[in-house]
């Protein structure tokens, strides 16, 4: 593609986001008349955006510089401050615009099928819509302010998808929770919008990363903790991870589409993008990779002891996440290696829950791994695409997960000092736990003998859910063959300032000697979950524990409890007081002087009684008063 044709398609980077939001806008303002084409133009919008967004890839690798900023307006002119809302357009940025558009439309055709019989279908797709805007805003923008526009954008949007079913008290308790717990994280990034703004003047990224070095050592840590809260937030990461599994209880399609290819890699995407802060405060990135670290153990214990599809697969994703985290808090050439795991996961994690949902659908919704077993000869397609997610989950030799986990759990291994090999190990030991819990889920799905109840007659899906199915397990089995073919790091690199053939360059340990570690643990798991759930028979109703490890991994490490004692009932407790204060001492001040106020008035309107002989009774004894001071004063 020619320079000056490539300039003119990257001009229409507002479209990118236009489409989707224009389809969101009449979707929502037609109302039933759209009910009967709604979800044609759901898909259409999103699909052209994939589209076009695939033609600016490749415009953008025939640019010299491969990076275009596009101004569009002036949006904020209030004094000091100037914010213009433009578009970068770059590396990083492109391949989450593939992403998200990508596999955010395999996702609405798949909800065709899935959402066919549900009245509320157009509203469906209308926030579908909007969701895929809000996260293009934010991996477009060129500046904080843009992203954070984006960022709450996506906040509302998985508001009204995960409450999609309102009338399900559980779907509107998780909804809140996910609004609230992401409100905590938003705040950090506020803060730290706020923080950079006043120490450099400025918060578009080129300004920012241009004078970020001449921040002092504990600025530069403070924002780049505050950045990593609201990241914790979006991608439900310890200790804001509670929100991410109850997101369940909306459609299934809404949870590929927020577990899989946008809201929770918002937050890495945030990390990687301001890298140049990260990469001045070891304290930071020790942060970042602890965090990953303790998240993706949570990950792992927690989907071990969980019976509901959903949930396990909503367990991994918090785990997934985690090892996403653990690479860009690495730095250099991890960073790289940290959205390869995210581009990888984006794949296998959004077929398994798309599977997940045809599980679903042909089991009368039931969730219940422990009342499946033996689909495989009913469901084949859903059994084989969720089986290839699977292998490539685990990392088996060849799939997409193979290529990129390992390159994490190497780079943590190869980081100075003893925090190596504990990330490297913890790493090294997700991998085992994914295995076994992995393998779990799939054993008792798919095989074994069949243990439904009465009324279930299992049947395969419709057309409109297996290909988006098919599609995605492709990607599990050659994403990874194709992201290293295309050249994805010496792609990235420049974004997080390495040259373009810089890569991992293992000094403790060998990428053989990590591989032949990884394989073990992750045949350990495998032939630990086979001799627990294939050999033996597995009980219909989860057997009672006394472990307490077990105990409280199906209480979810008490995550719930913790925050409900530590914030929600303090909140509560002090949100009562305050009420208490205003309506006794507040209000009972003011209310006091009204009455007050009110009192005397009657008292004194008892006085003017209207008659002639009362007041002029009145006006003699106040000149008698008179005359006695007088004479008092006069004789003294």
């Amino acid at each position: 593609m020619r320079t000056e044709a490539a300039t003119g398609v990257l001009s229409a980077l507002w479209v990118l986001i236009a489409l989707p939001l224009a389809g969101a806008a009449v979707l929502l303002l037609a109302g039933r008349r759209a009910d009967r084409w709604g979800h044609v133009l759901g898909c259409l919008t999103s699909g052209t955006a994939f589209v076009l967004g695939l033609v600016q890839f490749f415009a953008l690798r025939a640019t010299e510089h491969r990076s275009v900023t596009l101004h569009l307006f002036d949006f904020i002119p209030v004094g000091d401050l100037k914010v213009d809302l433009g578009l970068l357009f770059d590396p990083l940025s492109a391949v989450f615009v593939l992403l998200i558009t990508g596999v955010g439309t395999l996702i609405h055709v798949y909800s065709i099928g899935y959402m066919e019989h549900d009245p509320g279908r157009r509203r469906f797709f209308a926030y579908l819509n909007l969701f895929v805007a809000a996260m293009l805003l934010l991996v477009l923008g060129n500046n904080f302010v843009a992203l954070y526009v984006g960022w709450e954008g996506v906040g509302l949007a998985s508001y009204l998808l995960i409450a999609f079913w309102y009338d399900r008290p559980s779907a509107a308790t998780a909804a809140k929770k996910a609004f609230l717990m992401n409100r905590v994280g938003d705040v950090g990034l506020a803060i730290a919008i706020f923080l950079l703004f006043a120490q450099l003047g400025t918060v578009s990224y080129e300004g920012v990363f241009a004078g970020v070095d001449k921040l002092n050592t504990a600025t530069l840590t403070t924002v780049a903790l505050l950045l990593l809260l609201g990241a914790c937030g979006k991608s439900g990461q310890f200790p804001l991870q509670a929100w991410l599994p109850d997101a369940m209880e909306g459609p299934t399609p809404v949870s590929a589409l927020i577990h899989a290819a946008t809201m929770v890699t918002a937050g890495v995407y945030l990390i990687a993008r301001t890298n140049p802060i990260f990469d001045l405060t070891h304290t930071g990135q020790t942060v970042v990779c602890a965090v990953g670290a303790i998240t993706l153990l949570i990950g792992c214990i927690v989907g071990c002891a969980k019976d509901d599809i959903k949930r396990v697969l909503a367990y991994s994703t918090v785990s997934q996440i985690g090892y996403m985290f653990l690479a860009v808090g690495l730095g250099g050439p991890a960073y790289a290696i940290g959205i390869f795991h995210l581009l990888t996961h984006g794949f296998f994690k959004a077929g398994m829950f798309l599977g997940a949902g045809s599980v679903m659908h042909g089991m009368n919704d039931q969730v219940n791994i422990r009342r499946f077993g033996g689909l495989i000869r009913y469901m084949p397609v859903t059994a084989i695409t969720f089986g290839l997610g699977y292998l490539a989950i685990i990392g088996f030799p060849g799939f997409a997960g193979y290529f990129s986990k390992d390159l994490i759990i190497e780079a943590a291994f190869d980081r100075p000092g003893w925090t190596g090999w504990l990330f490297g190990g913890i790493a090294l030991f997700g991998a085992g736990l994914t295995a076994f819990y992995m393998s779990r889920l799939y054993f008792l799905t798919f095989l074994g003998k069949p243990r439904w109840t009465d009324d279930v007659h299992p049947h395969e899906s419709p057309r409109s859910m297996t290909v988006p199915m098919i599609v995605l397990a492709i990607g599990s089995v050659a994403g990874g063959y194709v992201l290293k073919a295309l050249g994805l790091f010496e792609w990235l690199n420049p974004v997080f300032g390495l040259a373009p053939d810089e890569h991992l360059h293992a000094e403790r340990l060998s990428a053989a000697a990590v591989t032949a570690m990884t394989l073990v643990v992750v045949a350990a798991g495998i032939g630990i979950a086979y001799a627990m759930f294939l050999r033996r028979p597995v009980p219909v109703v989860a057997p009672a524990v006394t472990n307490p490890i077990v105990r409280a991994a199906r209480n979810d490490l008490y995550a719930n409890t913790v925050n409900e004692a530590l914030f929600a009932r303090p909140g509560q407790y002090l949100a009562r007081a305050l009420v208490y204060v205003d309506s006794r001492g507040v209000d009972g001040l003011v209310n006091g002087l009204a009455a007050m106020v009110g009192g005397t008035s009657s008292r004194l309107r008892r006085t003017q009684t209207g008659f002639v002989r009362s007041y002029a009774l009145t006006m003699l004894g106040g000149a008698v008063l008179v005359v006695a001071a007088l004479l008092v004063v006069r004789v003294g």
